[in-house]
């Protein structure tokens, strides 16, 4: 092979950890989002009400609902889940509403009723973990997680 005038060989050089989600950069302040009216001031997403004057963008959550791209999936199987689905997802929602009243970037995407189980996927890892561990809390069970992609996603795992 070749190594070129220099002697040595061109290579690839890959990110270490790239999430297309992830704000590197600080955006001017205020800046809203044109879908959920979420505000980044003082650098961080909130629930400010938007100045007319505020920067539009679509936030980082939003982006990853319209295009299905979730950081967090949460499973819950078992015969405990069947018999107790109502209450259980009251406990999930209500979960989301407290983490999205505070971070407004952890959101829950969708709820998928399968046969054996059901999956909730979420905009943030952060969420998915929360609503696992007060499964676990209140209702017992066996609870499990791992992370992907160098922390970037999560998959709880919850059965009873």
């Amino acid at each position: 092979m070749d190594k070129g005038q220099y002697g040595r060989r061109d290579r690839l050089v890959q990110e270490k950890h790239h999430d297309t989600y992830r704000e590197d950069k600080k955006w001017p302040e205020p800046t809203a989002c044109t879908e959920c009216d979420a505000v980044y001031l003082e650098g961080r997403w909130t629930w400010y009400d938007p100045s007319v004057k505020a920067n539009k963008v679509v936030c980082p959550a939003c982006q990853r609902i319209a295009e299905n791209y979730p950081a967090g999936y949460l499973e819950l199987r078992g015969s405990f889940f069947k018999m107790h689905h109502e209450e259980m997802l009251n406990l999930i929602r209500n979960e989301e509403k407290q983490e999205k009243g505070e971070r407004p970037l952890e959101r829950i995407m969708d709820i998928t009723e399968g046969d054996e189980y059901t999956l909730i996927t979420t905009t943030g890892i952060h969420i998915a973990r929360r609503i696992g561990e007060a499964i676990s809390r209140a209702y017992q069970g066996d609870l499990s997680f791992t992370y992907g992609d160098g922390e970037k996603t999560i998959r709880v795992f919850w059965s009873r």
